[in-house]
């Protein structure tokens, strides 16, 4: 009886502790929302004429670009979604990951070498290895990422705004930006800790972590399924839901790739976002499953990030001093 009393009383407050943690990740969201807001409006007054000013010129330019690449393709909606879906956002990633690779390779320049996060690892990076995920991810992208634009074509079609001759405007951008992300955090946080069950992580995510010390080409080198369900499924939701404008699509999927690419890159490099958190669950497997990280603040599953330099750095460098040097790992104990 006493056992059983005392494994109430456990339960209870285990389940008191997580509500608990669950209102303060509440109070937190609402200050860090409430102060963006607060900061955001203070702004918008405060420069809202030369903000009107500057939207209204460049408003203009971009109706006007688009007008002309949307009669260039003469009405041919498949050869534009194609085009603006496809060809633009691959472009955008193997160009960025074409710079990072000729410094894994060489090592130069060392103006990017000298941010490595892991220090001493892919120092250089093992050229058959590299090889081999280049061919992943072309494979990923030219047999299971174009084939996937199909049906979300017809989808688009049948929402009807998506070749609209007028573009979306860039307040509403922001909002489709804010739906985007949020869908592709919750998304990929479950669809990433369902293959980290040992199943799934034997036969399909595996692949993915042979890279404890990732490269940027590695975010979309892993398994077919992997890349259906977690890497892609979470990043074409968001616009399917929304009925997005194909230049907001053509916007969302380049910077979805270039940001999946720093968070796998391996180098902490100046004004970009950091990739530590990322780069950490490469090391640690069990942290660090989403992308913005508040799903893994909710269930617990940053704790052991939280107690690590690599959360110390985890922010956005403003200097040209190297993460790795201003805040370095503490010196091991000797045994």
């Amino acid at each position: 009886f006493q056992m059983k009393r005392d494994s109430r009383y456990s339960t209870m407050a285990a389940q008191q502790k997580q509500e608990e943690k669950l209102w303060d990740a509440m109070k937190i969201s609402a200050f860090v929302l409430g102060t963006g807001l607060l900061i955001f409006t203070a702004l918008m007054n405060s420069v809202s004429w030369y903000v009107q000013m500057i939207w209204e010129t460049s408003s203009y330019f971009w109706q006007t670009t688009w007008l002309k690449l949307y009669y260039l393709f003469e009405g041919r909606e498949w050869s534009l979604f194609l085009f603006g879906a496809g060809l633009v956002p691959s472009l955008a990633f193997w160009c960025f990951n074409g710079i990072l690779m000729v410094a894994d390779v060489t090592g130069k320049p060392t103006f990017i070498t000298r941010y490595r996060i892991q220090l001493g690892k892919n120092d250089p990076v093992d050229t058959q290895k590299l090889r081999q995920a280049i061919y992943t991810a072309l494979f990923n992208q030219f047999f299971i990422s174009l084939p996937m634009l199909v049906p979300m074509f017809y989808v688009m079609k049948w929402w009807g705004n998506t070749f609209n001759k007028e573009l979306p405007t860039f307040q509403w951008f922001l909002v489709e930006l804010s739906i985007f992300t949020l869908t592709e955090e919750i998304l990929f946080y479950y669809s990433h800790r369902l293959v980290h069950l040992p199943l799934l992580y034997k036969h399909v995510h595996k692949k993915h972590h042979e890279w404890t010390a990732p490269i940027g080409v590695v975010s979309i080198y892993a398994h077919p399924l992997e890349h259906i369900f977690s890497n892609t499924l979470p990043v074409m939701t968001g616009p399917m839901i929304m009925g997005s404008h194909i230049v907001s699509i053509t916007a969302w999927f380049s910077l979805a790739l270039v940001t999946t690419s720093i968070s796998h890159c391996g180098y902490h490099l100046p004004f970009l976002p950091s990739p530590e958190f990322h780069d950490f669950h490469h090391l640690k497997f069990n942290q660090c499953y989403g992308v913005l990280g508040v799903l893994d603040y909710l269930h617990g599953t940053d704790t052991v990030f939280r107690q690590t330099k690599a959360y110390e750095r985890h922010r956005v460098l403003l200097s040209f001093t190297p993460l790795s040097k201003s805040i370095p790992e503490s010196p091991k104990r000797a045994e």
